[in-house]
């Protein structure tokens, strides 16, 4: 489960060593199964013309496979250095003329900052935060139509695993870690913010959540 929980976690975690093998990883056997969740979710809506903001994109996959859908722009955030670097040469001209940004920074803290989009994603990004109103909170205000992000399930199973992994980064001296948000608080905080929930995918451990605005259903 690749998640950060901080800026100097996330440099510490996803180092170029990490990005390269995701890189080699994802032109072998294509995006994780979240990702392609999130990905046939959004192809099944017209994406031509729209912006799309892309949270903790890593390697810039979501970016790589909607080359061809005909975006008016990309802007890809992250935290760690090396995985926006391999982005950005993994992306290289293939959008053409058309407008893409990579921005380093910790998002929750740098959102005030970040243009507007009509599509904000979080693929494997809210289990980064062990404060996921700050993260969400500010994605919400950069949405124009529709957000979309996956996160762990909270079930007992899963629970188990994290806490295995992160005692093991505990005894490593590692700062990363994993956070299991509730369902329901992520929920009430994006319907607080006047989004209505429109679509949910599962695996047995990952769970995607498609949120839009009213006059964007």
């Amino acid at each position: 489960m690749p998640c950060c929980s901080g800026y100097c976690a996330a440099q510490e975690q996803f180092n170029r060593k990490v990005a390269n093998r995701d890189l080699k990883r994802y032109r072998r056997r294509g995006a994780d199964v979240t990702t392609r969740l999130l990905l046939e979710e959004l192809r099944s809506r017209p994406l031509e013309g729209l912006r799309i903001l892309d949270v903790g994109g890593g390697i810039g996959v979501i970016g790589l496979e909607l080359v061809h859908a005909n975006l008016a722009s990309l802007t890809m955030v992250d935290a760690s250095p090396a995985c926006l670097e391999v982005a950005r040469n993994a992306l290289g001209s293939q959008f053409g003329e058309r407008p893409v940004e990579f921005i380093l920074g910790d998002f929750a803290v740098i959102a005030d900052t970040i243009p507007d989009a009509d599509v904000v994603t979080l693929d494997r990004v809210v289990c980064c935060y062990p404060e996921v109103e700050t993260l969400l909170g500010g994605a919400v205000t950069k949405a124009r139509q529709l957000l979309a992000f996956t996160y762990p399930r909270d079930r007992w199973y899963v629970r188990i695993v994290v806490a295995l992994e992160n005692s093991m980064r505990w005894l490593k001296r590692s700062t990363f870690r994993v956070f299991i948000h509730s369902p329901e608080r992520m929920g009430a905080l994006l319907e607080a913010a006047k989004f209505v929930h429109v679509a949910r995918r599962e695996t047995l451990t990952w769970v995607l959540d498609i949120y839009c605005r009213p006059d964007a259903i």
